[in-house]
C-alpha cells in the first residue's frame, strides 16, 4: 500500500461492495476489502472477478494499485472511512434479516479508529442505522458524532447496466447527526460526481425503499392489466407502447413472469414491515406483492392451456425454460421468477430442461439442473419453450424457428404462428 494515501474499508465484497471498493481505489484511496467468504477473497487476490460487470483485468489492476481483500477485520484499524455492504435478505417469515449488518458492526466496533466514518449501504428498514448501528458503536465507548461518524447511503447498483457508471449515479446520503452527515459527505464527494444530502439517516433509508416500492407497485399494476388484456384478447405490449406516446403523466412499465433481483421483490417488504410496527396497513405494497408473486402461476396456467389446445397434457410434456437469470445479460439468479416457474412445472410432473448462457447450473427445490445447448434437435424435442429471460447472446430466432410452441414473457416483437405472448 501507498502510505501517502488515505485508506478506506469496504465490508462485504459482493455486487455492491466490490464495485464500490474499485471506485474508491480509482478515486485515489488504498482500499481494504473485508469479506467473510474466504473463497471470494482468494479469487480477488488472484485477480479473478466473480461479478458479471467487472473484468478480471480490472480487479488485477486494483490489486496492483492498493486494493487489499482480506477476511480479517483487524486490517481496518487504520482506515478513515468504511462502507458496509453486506446482504439484508428477508427471513422465511417475511421479516427483515439484519443479522449480517449486526455481525459486521459488532466486529467493526472493536477495531475501527477514532474519527472513522461508517456508512451503511445495505438496504434496511427506516430507522435501522440509528437503532442498530449507532447504539452498537456507542456500547463500545464510541460517541456517535464525536468519536465516530455514522451515516446511511442507499446503494443504487443495477447489474448489467453499462450506460451509466457507478460514480455518475447521484449518491443519496444522510447522517445520524449533522456532523456525521458532514463527514460522510466529505468522504463520498471524493468518489461520486454528485452527493444528494438529506436530513437524516432514516430519511435516506426511506429514499431507497420508496424507489423500489414505486417500481414494485407499478409493475404490479401492469401485470394485473396484462391479465385483463389477455382475457380481452388485447395485446398489452401495444397498449403500453401507445400509452407511452403521451408526453406527460405516464411512465411505461411492462409485464413479466414475476419479480426478480436483489431489490424490487424484497425492499417494499422492509417498508411494509416497518409500517406494521407503527400500526399502519400498507395496502398498495401488499397487493402489488401479491399480484407480482402470482405471475409465475399465470405463466404456467397459460402454457397449460396452450398445450391442452394442442391435445397435450402438461404432465406429459417436455418444457424448455429459456433464461433463468433474473434479468438480461447477467448471471444473477437471486429471486428469479424462473425458480417459481420451474417449481410449478415440476409440481405438474413436466419434463423440464433449461438454457442460460450465463448460468451453467441451477438448483430448484433441491433438484439440480444443468444448462442444455440450444441445438435444433434440443429445441425440437420439447413441446414448449418458455422464454423467461432474454440475453444478447441468446439466439431467439433459432428458438422460434425450431420450437413447436414458444411462450414469450418478454416485450417481444416476434410475430410467428408458433409464438404466444404473455
Amino acid at each position: 500500500m501507498n502510505r501517502d494515501r488515505d485508506t478506506v474499508g469496504v465490508v462485504g465484497l459482493g455486487y455492491v461492495g466490490l464495485p464500490l471498493a474499485l471506485a474508491y481505489e480509482q478515486a485515489g484511496y488504498d482500499v481494504v476489502g473485508v469479506d467473510v467468504d474466504a473463497n471470494r477473497v482468494a479469487e480477488l487476490n488472484d485477480g479473478t472477478s466473480y461479478v458479471t460487470d467487472i473484468a478480471d483485468s480490472t480487479v488485477q489492476e486494483a490489486i496492483d494499485a492498493g486494493f487489499s481483500p482480506t477476511t480479517d477485520y483487524a486490517e481496518l484499524a487504520d482506515v478513515t472511512g468504511i462502507s458496509v455492504c453486506v446482504p439484508t435478505p428477508l427471513r422465511k417469515t417475511g421479516q427483515p434479516d439484519l443479522s449480517y449488518v449486526a455481525d459486521a458492526v459488532d466486529r467493526l466496533a472493536s477495531v475501527i479508529p477514532l474519527e472513522c466514518v461508517v456508512v451503511l449501504e445495505s438496504t434496511v428498514y427506516p430507522g435501522a442505522t440509528e437503532e442498530l448501528v449507532a447504539p452498537t458503536l456507542a456500547e463500545n465507548g464510541l460517541s456517535v458524532g464525536e468519536d465516530v461518524y455514522v451515516a446511511f447511503s442507499p446503494e443504487r447498483i443495477d447489474p448489467g447496466r453499462e450506460e451509466i457508471g457507478l460514480t455518475e449515479i447521484p449518491k443519496v446520503l444522510g447522517g445520524v447527526t449533522a456532523a456525521c452527515g458532514d463527514r460522510a459527505e466529505a468522504l463520498y464527494t471524493t468518489v461520486f460526481d454528485e452527493v444528494v444530502r438529506v436530513d437524516s439517516a432514516t430519511e435516506a433509508e426511506l429514499v431507497k425503499l420508496l424507489e423500489n416500492t414505486f417500481r414494485s407497485v407499478n409493475i404490479g399494476l401492469i401485470n394485473e392489466t396484462a391479465m385483463i388484456a389477455h382475457e380481452l384478447e388485447v395485446d398489452i405490449w401495444n397498449v403500453v407502447d401507445a400509452a407511452a406516446t403521451k408526453p406527460y403523466g405516464f411512465m411505461p412499465f411492462y409485464p413479466g413472469p414475476g419479480l426478480g433481483g436483489h431489490c424490487i421483490p424484497i425492499d417494499p417488504l422492509y417498508l411494509s414491515w416497518k409500517a406494521g410496527q407503527q400500526g399502519i396497513e400498507t395496502k398498495f405494497i401488499d397487493l402489488a406483492d401479491e399480484v407480482n408473486r402470482e405471475m409465475p402461476k399465470h405463466v404456467v396456467q397459460r402454457v397449460t392451456k396452450l398445450l391442452n389446445d394442442r391435445g397435450t397434457a402438461l404432465s406429459k410434456s417436455s418444457i424448455l425454460v429459456v433464461g433463468v437469470a433474473y434479468k438480461p445479460d447477467v448471471s444473477d439468479v437471486r429471486e428469479s421468477p424462473a425458480y417459481d416457474v420451474i417449481g410449478l412445472l415440476d409440481e405438474w410432473n413436466a419434463n423440464i430442461s433449461y438454457h442460460d448462457p450465463h448460468v451453467p447450473d441451477f438448483e430448484v427445490q433441491g433438484e439440480q439442473f444443468q444448462s442444455v445447448s440450444l441445438t435444433p434437435e434440443e429445441l425440437g424435442r420439447h413441446d414448449c419453450a418458455i422464454i423467461v429471460t432474454d440475453h444478447d447472446d441468446l439466439d431467439i430466432e433459432s428458438v422460434v424457428e425450431n420450437s413447436q410452441l414458444v411462450f414469450d414473457t418478454r416485450n417481444a416483437t416476434v410475430d410467428e404462428p408458433n409464438v404466444r405472448k404473455l
